[in-house]
């Protein structure tokens, strides 16, 4: 099986700005362990918001209206993304549950299996 791993976007992120050096780091290693593992198909960043667009679609209409950004509600957002493979959500928690936060900040990464 394949998941989407979300990391949420934060003020910082939406900012633009870079996670520290030291995360940097210590997150390279991790996608490097998860690479070796055979877990890893893809991870990214995301720019801020500010620099994308939305489409928003209403019933009836043939067209969509296009919403550039930033968007206002950051705990909806996203910053960044893993694609990994394994054997259960279970598995994708526990492998996740190594990822680096040296500087204790709070933040919420959501699971979710990619449908087949």
């Amino acid at each position: 099986m394949r998941f989407l791993v979300m990391v949420k976007a934060n003020a910082d992120s939406e900012a633009g700005v870079m996670p520290s050096a030291e995360l940097m780091e210590q997150m390279g290693k991790f996608n490097e362990e998860l690479a070796a593992s055979g877990h890893l198909v893809q991870a990214e960043g995301l720019a801020p918001s500010s620099k994308g667009a939305r489409l928003v679609y209403f019933d009836g209409e043939p067209q969509p209206q296009v919403v550039d950004g930033p968007f206002a509600e950051t705990k909806e957002l996203v910053a960044g993304l893993w694609i990994l493979r394994g054997e259960s959500v279970a598995e994708i928690v526990e492998l996740l549950k190594r990822a680096p936060n040296p500087e204790l900040q709070a933040g919420v990464v959501e699971i979710r299996p990619l449908v087949p």
